[in-house]
């Protein structure tokens, strides 16, 4: 009864902490986003209910309890609603601190409290959100489902089939300032705002800005918002180190510039059909006046380098949906066809181009290695092929004498030296150090025929004591 009197609404903590989460990083939504974020799962029950209206009523009830029970506790008010009569919530300062709890992020990090987007339909906002759930594609828990209808198991089995999304709500962050002047926390006049960041290294990206856009604005004013994008790109701070980088690096961590392709972070465009303008000829408008950001220059090899440019990518919200991430649904500006996210921001030919270069080089220094061992000389006696070392001393010049047996590994030539020493030492010849033999003129012994008599007579002289 206790938990009651508190939550009118009888919401559960989970769901509370669902609606913080999803609030924190969107800053406004609705009861039926943040299910679909927070328990898909939700989405495959009440399906024998008569109209899509009451289906939505029944699965979104856990979430638009806690909502309520958030706005009673003061973490939560009404934002209006959207074109399509939906509520719209939003965080008020304590809420705003509350969801910070729950992402684990700092003041700075949450950014500042949202404006009434709800006021005049929330199309801009919306349209943020489901780029954000087209992302993410929240797959349901299976065991969650198990009894409902077959249609609806066999529907949340093909969602789980499908190609994953890229991270969770927390991989995202919304509405986030990127200054060409002032501070992270105070951004001058006329910087970009990224409608959203997406920051996931463990599939590789490890930052992407994405804009999204309801088809109602001019290509001029979307183009603009590039050149302030790359005002921001350029702008460079002092690290803790004491060295000069780019301000996005002292905030966000990404790989340091590939060889000749030092590259800006991406920037992914999405469009959805809202307005009267087409989709795709807004892209190909955007791509003319955005040029020269994003150009590269042809390099040898059959790929272009883009050092300096930015990576820019546009698709539309219903490709999204129906690919994501992992399907052919993104165009890479002065690219010719659509590829999966990764291919789009990334340089697949120049990647290409240099793992064949890097595996020739690997075939080279293998058939270079294979022709001089082809070459290498073997030992006259034993057979073993000779040390890099024993092969230069073989063949170098020595105006004193020169090797005097070339033909003989290092062993055996010790070996025949010794025997010959012994050999000699056996019939009371002079021996090394009477001033008769040098060193380095031992008696000439016949490789081919002598050695092994050498080798016999020095071994039975070392056995004979």
């Amino acid at each position: 009864m206790a938990k009651r009197k508190e939550n009118k609404a009888g919401s559960s903590t989970g769901h509370r902490a669902d609606a913080l989460r999803a609030l924190g990083v969107l800053k406004a939504a609705t009861a039926d986003q943040i299910q679909r974020l927070s328990s898909p799962h939700l989405t495959y029950r009440h399906t024998t209910k008569e109209t899509a209206a009451k289906r939505k009523e029944a699965r979104t009830a856990s979430h638009r309890g806690a909502l309520n029970d958030l706005r009673r506790h003061g973490l939560s008010v009404d934002g209006g609603r959207t074109r399509g009569g939906e509520e719209v919530r939003m965080l008020t300062k304590d809420g705003l601190a509350a969801a910070g709890l729950e992402l684990d992020r700092g003041p700075e990090e949450m950014g500042g409290l949202p404006k009434s987007a709800g006021r005049s339909g929330a199309s801009h906002a919306m349209t943020v959100n489901e780029t954000v759930i087209a992302m993410i594609r929240p797959q349901p828990d299976l065991d969650l489902v198990a009894g409902e209808p077959a249609e609806a198991v066999a529907a949340a089995q093909a969602w789980v089939d499908a190609p994953d999304g890229i991270g969770s709500i927390t991989s995202y962050a919304t509405e986030v300032a990127l200054p060409a002047t002032g501070t992270w926390r105070n951004p001058g006049v006329g910087c970009a705002w990224a409608d959203i960041v997406l920051t996931a290294p463990e599939v590789g990206l490890p930052l992407l800005f994405i804009e999204a856009d309801n088809c109602t604005e001019e290509a001029p004013i979307i183009a603009a918002k590039f050149d302030k994008y790359m005002r921001h790109f350029h702008r460079t701070v002092k690290d803790t180190d004491g060295l000069d980088k780019p301000m996005w690096r002292t905030r966000w961590s990404a790989p340091e510039p590939k060889w000749g392709d030092a590259t800006h972070p991406p920037v992914l465009l999405v469009f959805h059909q809202v307005g009267k303008r087409p989709a795709l000829q807004q892209m190909k408008n955007v791509a003319d006046l955005t040029r020269e950001h994003w150009q590269g220059q042809r390099a040898e090899g059959g790929f272009h380098i883009y050092h300096q440019k930015m990576p820019i990518v546009a698709t539309t919200l219903e490709l999204l949906r129906e690919h994501g991430p992992a399907g052919p649904a993104f165009w890479r500006f002065g690219r010719e066809d659509r590829q999966n996210l990764w291919e789009a921001i990334g340089n697949p030919r120049r990647d290409a181009a240099l793992a064949r270069r890097a595996e020739e080089g690997r075939r080279r220094l293998a058939q270079q290695a294979a022709e001089r061992a082809a070459q290498r000389p073997a030992c006259a006696d034993c057979g073993a092929k000779f040390t890099d070392d024993r092969w230069k001393a073989s063949v170098a010049v020595d105006w004193g004498g020169g090797d005097s047996h070339p033909h003989l590994c290092d062993d055996c030539k010790c070996l025949f030296h010794i025997s010959c020493a012994l050999w000699g030492y056996s019939r009371g010849e002079p021996r090394w150090g009477d001033g008769v033999i040098p060193k380095s003129g031992l008696r000439s012994v016949s490789v081919s025929g002598d050695l092994a008599e050498v080798r016999r007579s020095g071994v039975a002289v070392c056995a004979a004591g």
